[in-house]
């Protein structure tokens, strides 16, 4: 019993941590119809819709239908390098980056091992994850954090691109100039099983669930019919997908509103906070980012300031940095730990490279201000 409590504890850390400083928030607020008030309900409609649509895609195979066709022009190390890390780099775009993880990275370490190149696996999954955490800043889709932050300050799709697009233009550029480090080998690549959708009219249904959360996520229409649509979807014609979506990640959210709420009321905290973010949202963005993770950073400083576009920035390269810094890191981590790999070298190599990312784009972030 004290086993799989720990192991709870252990995979949701962050929505135990996030519950317990609701719970200890409410003794300096008490809870009232308040509570209710924080909440962002677009936010988190618009999240569990868009998780239940990638884990719908996910189960009937279209994301690994894609990376097995990819493949197929691998036929060097190098370009083995560039499929794998680019496919992560710009599927983040629209499926977000733990979700681009989880799907390829199990790929990756089948792939690797069939074509007798498990001598690459750390390095082309630690690349395949900065790929996720940097690709996945360019949409509003992406991530987690990019939700919540362009839904709270309203802002348009130029300002939303305009701001990140320099920094995700620059980290594709440094992942393409990685791979010229790997010694270029001839591979043979053979699998055993034809990979297939394993149903077309799903397939349909969900891309066009996916492409109407598009317009939902841009205002284009209500959030709330998208949300009766697709639960009402999934409880008719698949069930057994709900269990794929990520509860946990909507939980934090609710109790980090809560918790940040109820913060923002007691005024010396609140007074306090404000004068440490203002004015330095990047610095603190990429700082917090790094002891809290880059989702809880976001909706924890955004309650303190109104500089939208300086937020965006530090809680993105944020992602870049500890294990933890992105929650989806720890994705790859614990997917490579099961391969028996050497894990102080991971951690090494990881932190290595995402440091010199983090530099080079902080660097960027200078001239551009």
């Amino acid at each position: 019993m004290m086993s799989k409590i720990f192991g709870f504890f252990k995979k949701e850390a962050v929505l135990v941590i996030s519950l317990l400083l609701a719970i200890v928030s409410a003794f300096f607020i008490k809870p009232s119809a308040q509570y209710i008030e924080y909440i962002d309900f677009k936010t988190l409609c618009l999240l569990f819709c868009l998780m239940a649509v990638m884990a719908g895609l996910q189960e009937i195979g279209v994301f690994r239908l894609l990376a097995r066709r990819l493949l197929s022009v691998a036929k060097t190390t190098r370009s083995l390098y560039f499929v794998l890390t680019l496919l992560c780099f710009f599927s983040s775009m629209l499926i977000t980056n733990d979700v681009a993880l989880l799907t390829f990275v199990p790929f990756t370490i089948a792939t690797l091992n069939i074509s007798n190149q498990k001598r690459h696996l750390v390095f082309i999954t630690i690349m395949q994850t900065v790929a996720a955490n940097l690709g996945s800043m360019l949409t509003p889709v992406g991530n987690p954090q990019n939700l919540y932050l362009f839904s709270k300050y309203n802002l348009s799709a130029y300002d939303f691109f305009s701001i990140v697009f320099p920094y995700c233009a620059l980290s594709l550029a440094l992942l393409i100039i990685c791979g010229f480090f790997i010694k270029n080998e001839s591979v043979n690549i053979e699998y055993g099983v034809q990979e297939k959708i394993s149903s077309k009219p799903k397939t349909i249904a969900y891309s066009a669930l996916f492409l109407i959360s598009l317009l939902c996520v841009f205002r284009v229409l209500n959030f709330v019919l998208l949300f009766a649509v697709v639960l009402v979807f999934m409880l008719v014609f698949d069930r057994k997908t709900i269990m794929k979506i990520d509860f946990g990640l909507l939980l934090t959210f609710v109790f980090l509103f809560i918790f940040i709420g109820n913060l923002g009321n007691i005024d010396y905290i609140g007074r306090f906070l404000q004068s440490v973010v203002r004015g330095n949202e990047v610095f603190v963005g990429v700082l917090s980012s790094q002891l809290l993770s880059n989702v809880p950073a976001a909706i924890l400083l955004s309650a303190f300031t109104d500089n939208s576009k300086a937020l965006l920035v530090g809680v993105n390269l944020g992602g870049l940095g500890t294990l933890i810094a992105s929650m989806a890191s720890l994705i790859s981590f614990k997917l490579v730990q099961k391969q028996n790999v050497n894990v102080q070298k991971y951690l090494l190599i990881f932190t290595l490279v995402n440091l010199i990312f983090l530099a080079l784009n902080w660097i960027l972030y200078t001239l551009i201000v």
